[in-house]
């Protein structure tokens, strides 16, 4: 068995990229897996630490605008075009997937016009532009939620498989997560995470929430990203109120123990975050990014509570005493965090690297 695969960009597609790789070499351990991205993005070393070979295109993303980057750009994707086709041919894989980002454009679109199988994988709510252009020549596409259906043409085509998550979220027993995190206390413990990289926004409230509410029945631990934990640290000083119960971690390196021992969680609305938290069943703040390609995260945050399975809190509006406020509410409340956590069980769809690899392992066979 050949896989080629293709995504980056951002960690929400490249993780589940490496997921699927997982699963194919897991049943098959002979299988050939070849992951193609960019040189510069994050890919390039996520992907040789997860032990998978990656060659590189040149590729550029295009702006919305006219400006002088989209001539690079277009030059760069002709570029992209003929390298892609040369490893395509090279390689000689069964499928092709592709998890979105600008990378695998080409990739993917060239393994169309070779008559190669293929499946790309739409994280969001709302599909990225690669995905939606993509969605017109690829063989199947895989959705993470119900609602992205409406972004393709060609219904025939689409499979509802949810986000590939690791295991380990579903593994993990209420005990011993509890027994890592939160042991020997009766204050509610709350986990705030802004995503891979962190979000300075949500970081900067709960700074400000625990300056002017230090003693409180719950408990925070902020997870601010790499990036933003030393300014974080400086907002903070040395208020030993504010210290004593919370704490704040640049990175979490079990986030499936932290996620399944937290009472509610606070986080912004990438696809993979979500996925996350509905596999343990979590209640949640979510907060998205205002900054995202085609604003994304606000279409994932209102999946998540349309459902009732979280509370949604827009940038422009967030402040700490509203985060307070809420949070407050959520905790005095017993049987509305009981209803929300149990819509967001009901929310997960926790087969995603299963039904992914039964497609991949039809189309090979068709």
């Amino acid at each position: 068995m050949r896989i080629m695969i293709s995504g980056g960009g951002t960690g929400g597609h490249i993780y589940p990229a490496i997921a699927i790789a997982n699963q194919i070499t897991e049943k098959h351990p002979q299988a050939k897996i070849q992951f193609v991205g960019t040189a510069k993005g994050l890919e390039s070393e996520l992907i040789p630490k997860a032990g998978y070979e990656i060659k590189h295109i040149t590729v550029s993303y295009l702006r919305r605008k006219i400006s002088f980057h989209n001539v690079k750009s277009i030059a760069k994707l002709i570029k992209g075009l003929v390298e892609a086709r040369r490893l395509i041919k090279d390689f000689n894989p069964d499928v092709v997937i592709g998890t979105g980002g600008f990378v695998c454009g080409p990739v993917l679109y060239m393994a169309t016009k070779l008559g190669y199988k293929t499946l790309i994988h739409e994280q969001n709510v709302f599909p990225g532009l690669t995905n939606r252009v993509l969605g017109n020549y690829v063989d199947r596409i895989a959705l993470s939620f119900e609602e992205a259906e409406r972004y393709f043409k060609s219904k025939e085509k689409l499979i509802i498989t949810g986000n590939p998550i690791r295991r380990e979220f579903l593994e993990i027993s209420q005990e011993e997560a509890t027994q890592k995190y939160n042991s020997g206390s009766k204050k509610h413990l709350i986990l705030v995470v802004g995503g891979s990289g962190g979000a300075a926004r949500i970081n900067e409230t709960v700074v400000n929430l625990l300056k002017k509410h230090p003693n409180n029945d719950f408990k925070i631990l902020l997870v601010t990203g790499q990036r933003h934990f030393e300014t974080i640290k400086l907002q903070l000083g040395k208020k030993q109120d504010t210290l004593r119960y919370n704490d704040v971690l640049p990175y979490l390196t079990n986030m499936p123990h932290a996620l399944k021992a937290c009472d509610l969680l606070i986080c912004s609305a990438g696809a993979i975050t979500i996925a996350e938290v509905t596999a343990v069943g979590k209640p949640a703040i979510i907060i998205p990014k205002s900054y995202t390609a085609g604003n994304h995260q606000e279409f994932n945050a209102k999946a998540l509570e349309e459902k009732g399975a979280a509370i949604m809190i827009k940038e422009e509006v967030l402040n700490a005493d509203r985060l307070y406020l809420e949070i407050t509410g959520l905790l005095s409340d017993k049987k509305r965090l009981e209803q929300m956590a149990k819509a967001s069980a009901l929310s997960a769809k926790t087969q995603a690297l299963e039904m992914i690899y039964a497609e991949v392992i039809s189309m090979i066979k068709s």
